[in-house]
């Protein structure tokens, strides 16, 4: 474990790597470039969630709704804190906007926001119809209302802010663990 000054005082971190951001700012991606890259174990909060549920996440919205969902992130994220280590970990887009998981994140590990444009993003996930959050008209509008939302929370929740628009997943691998003291 190594240590970091959170508000002025010492606290022992997890060494994971915590992966957040919008969706479509290649967390997966970038999760996988960097387990294989480096040896570490990769984890999605996202497959764990589903198999949590015994359901796609698409099925738990329709089914039991966005609240349950949340409420799933959090116990996955908690199930996590007591057993995760050397590990990278890639979290749903709207994990971080509780603020009780905004808090295990850091408490998990390093927190990097994988920023993106809303324009990468409506060109990744043009005609993917498995977002919840993205099903319907003026989609443009809604990644850009949610990106405004969501960012300054990824902001707050991250330890680390690296863009990744126009970068390769070994340019975006290489600054997240060359720089981050990982050892």
């Amino acid at each position: 474990m190594k240590s970091r000054k959170l508000s002025g005082i010492e606290v022992e971190m997890k060494d994971n790597i915590i992966l957040i951001g919008f969706m479509g700012a290649g967390k997966t991606s970038v999760g996988q470039e960097l387990s294989s890259r480096y040896g570490k174990m990769l984890v999605d909060t996202d497959c764990l969630i589903e198999e949590k549920a015994g359901m796609s996440i698409s099925r738990i919205f329709a089914d039991k709704g966005e609240a349950y969902f949340r409420q799933l992130e959090t116990e996955v994220l908690t199930d996590l804190l007591e057993r995760a280590g050397s590990t990278v970990i890639s979290v749903g887009g709207g994990l971080p906007m509780r603020e009780e998981n905004r808090a295990i994140l850091r408490e998990l590990g390093e927190v990097i926001y994988l920023q993106v444009k809303p324009e990468t993003v409506l060109e990744r996930l043009k005609g993917d119809t498995t977002r919840p959050l993205l099903q319907g008209d003026h989609v443009e509008q809604k990644v850009k209302d949610l990106m405004d939302l969501r960012g300054p929370v990824y902001e707050e929740a991250a330890h680390r802010i690296v863009r990744v628009d126009k970068r390769s997943l070994k340019e975006i691998a290489e600054e997240i663990y060359g720089s981050g003291g990982q050892e």
